[in-house]
Parts: C-alpha cells; sequence; structure tokens
C-alpha cells in the first residue's frame, strides 16, 4: 500500500459538532421543523468542516463525519455504531443499555443486537460520502469506518456463537464497501478502533484477522489507516460543558498484536507511542499529537517537541494527527488544533 509523504497532516475523522445540531433534532422531533432541514444543516457544517481543514492546510481531510450526527450524544444515532447498525439488516429491534467502561459504571452505550447472519454485500453509504465531500474539496478526501471488533463487542451477540464469527462477516462487509470506495476513485480509507486495550487476547487476534481482511485485495496506490484510541465519549447531565474521555484505558495496551494489522499506517495517541517501538517495521505511524481532551490549543512548538520524543520513529515514517476525534471540542478550539498540526509539520520540515 502506499505511504504518504513525510509529516502529512490528517484528522481523525470528526469534526466540531455545533451544539445546535442537538436543538434542530428535537425540533424535528417534536414536528416543528421537517427531517429536510436538518440533513441541510448537515450538509452546511460538512462544507464548514471542509472548509476549516483547508484553510489550516490539512493535507488529507475528511468531511467531519458531520452527516453521521443529529447531536453529539453517544446515543442512537452515534456517529460510529447505531449509524452503521442501522444500516446492516442482521442488527434488529431496539437499542438496550449495555455498560462500555470499569472507570463509571453508569456509563451506558445503547446498543443494537446482531439476531442474524450479516450479509456481505451491503451499502454502507460510504462511498456516497466520498463523492459529496470530494465535491467540495480538491484536497484528498479520506472516509473513515468503525471497525470489526468496535462493531461487534459493543453490540449484543444473539446469533453467532463467538465473537471471532461476527467480526469476519464484518470483515466480508468492509471490504465490499472499501473495494465500492477504490472503484469509486478514494485513495485514502480508515478503520477505527478504539477498544483493543479493554478487549480479550483472543478477540484482538480475531479482530487482526477481521481488519486484514477487510482491507484485502485493495489496490497498491491506497493508503490505509486504522485508528487506535483509548476512546473519546462525553456523557452526563453537563454534557455540553464537557469534553471526551478515556473510557477504555484499561487493561493490557496490545501493540504486539495491533502491529500485525497489514495496514499503510497506525494513528495513535502520542502518550502511547511508547508501546511500539520495535515493533512497526515499515508501517508508518500517525503521532496524536494534539490532544482532543486539553481543552488547550497548543502551539506548533509543542506538537512538534511531541513528535520529536520518539527519536526511534524516522521522519518518513511519521504522520501528524490528533489523538482522536474534534467531534467534542468548540468550533474555534478544533480549528486551532489544525493550524497547530501545520506548524508542527513546517517546524519539522515537512
Amino acid at each position: 500500500m502506499v505511504k504518504y509523504p513525510k509529516y502529512t497532516t490528517t484528522v481523525v475523522g470528526a469534526h466540531s459538532v455545533p451544539d445546535w445540531f442537538e436543538a434542530l433534532d428535537r425540533l424535528v422531533a417534536v414536528g416543528q421543523l421537517a427531517m429536510g432541514a436538518l440533513t441541510d444543516a448537515q450538509y452546511r457544517t460538512t462544507q464548514a468542516a471542509v472548509l476549516d481543514q483547508e484553510l489550516a492546510a490539512i493535507d488529507v481531510i475528511t468531511g467531519g463525519e458531520m452527516h453521521r450526527r443529529t447531536h453529539n450524544r453517544h446515543s442512537p444515532p452515534n456517529a460510529m455504531l447505531n449509524f452503521f447498525w442501522q444500516k446492516i439488516p442482521a442488527f434488529q429491534g431496539p437499542t438496550r443499555p449495555k455498560p462500555i467502561t470499569k472507570h463509571d459504571p453508569d456509563v451506558f452505550h445503547p446498543a443494537a443486537t446482531c439476531r442474524s447472519r450479516i450479509g456481505d454485500k451491503i451499502d454502507l453509504g460510504l462511498v456516497d460520502e466520498f463523492r459529496a465531500v470530494s465535491a467540495l474539496t480538491r484536497r484528498p478526501v479520506k472516509i473513515t469506518m468503525t471497525g470489526p471488533l468496535m462493531l461487534s463487542k459493543i453490540a449484543y451477540n444473539e446469533h453467532y456463537g463467538d465473537i471471532r464469527n461476527m467480526m469476519l462477516d464484518l470483515g466480508k462487509l468492509l471490504n465490499y464497501n472499501f473495494k465500492l470506495l477504490a472503484e469509486a476513485g478514494c485513495k485514502n480509507m480508515q478503520l477505527d478502533e478504539p477498544i483493543f486495550t479493554i478487549s480479550e487476547e483472543d478477540e484482538v487476534e480475531a479482530a487482526v484477522d477481521a481488519i486484514n481482511l477487510a482491507i484485502e485485495g485493495l489496490p497498491q496506490d491506497v493508503h490505509v489507516s486504522v485508528h487506535v484510541c483509548q476512546g473519546n465519549y462525553a456523557v452526563g447531565k453537563e454534557y455540553d460543558g464537557q469534553i471526551g474521555h478515556r473510557y477504555f484505558d484499561h487493561g493490557r495496551y496490545k501493540a504486539d498484536k495491533i502491529c500485525g494489522i497489514e495496514c499503510s499506517s497506525l494513528l495513535v495517541e502520542h502518550d502511547m507511542m511508547h508501546h511500539y517501538e520495535g515493533l512497526v517495521g515499515n508501517k508508518q505511524i500517525g503521532v496524536g499529537a494534539v490532544d482532543v481532551q486539553d481543552p488547550k490549543v497548543e502551539t506548533g512548538e509543542i506538537v512538534a517537541e511531541r513528535i520529536l520524543t520518539y527519536r526511534w520513529l524516522a521522519p518518513e515514517q511519521t504522520i501528524v494527527t490528533s489523538s482522536c476525534g474534534l467531534n467534542h471540542l468548540p468550533r474555534k478550539t478544533a480549528f486551532g488544533k489544525l493550524n497547530a498540526m501545520t506548524a508542527a509539520k513546517r517546524i519539522l520540515g515537512g
């Protein structure tokens, strides 16, 4: 698979979600606003997300995943999970609460239930997303997709005997969609897996197999990233005053198994980089040196310093990115962090 030039800048995916999204969602629910108006708001915020990235001179951009949201809470339609579960007929019926973290027993995710075999020829809408975002920019566009471990482990499983078979079928489905993307001209794809650390060893091994199945047979000119983080949820009664939290940062960090993924690059939180020394081979690593859990905007110097901490990582292997999505941050803060990434690239000589 193709590599990026040294110090290429890219986002993890999600852009700042405006707090008025939720107000519009409520108006749709009570019949005071047509769904078409919210769809238009999603389109306008996609335009804004693209413009922010262009103004900050980010090299590989996304549409901010704005069309996947009607608000920013982790409830249906959650942009990583429910948005895709709803497109897969095997996931049926209403959601049920499911605990997601040992850090807080009161934190649940509204989880779908898998009640039949997952088909491998379902269009998940990734090509439509690629075409819509590409129409707004001349920059390279990356399409992100939730990985098979996240889609499987958070759901209730009432069909498969074990999670491995469920993940493998999801891998086949993702492979179908990634090949559709490649045929449509998309050269940049990403899988998101935030729960490697909290998962069992055999689950991670199965997830690596499923991810490799998902990206098997893609053209050599496609760059595939796998984003690995510890979560970026913000929940609670005072939600709008919070930023994302790492709810998945307990357990063994399984970099040795993660590096078995046959992707172009791994996108990793900067303070977790030490786990990868001596393991990455010829993969590139996106150093998440912009911290989305910190409301302060970093300088380019700080971002560059965080990256240079890891002397074992060659410039040609280094991508500049954020620790996770920017969705929980105010737009001004998110835009500042984008600019810090490109300032760091200049300082590093990219």
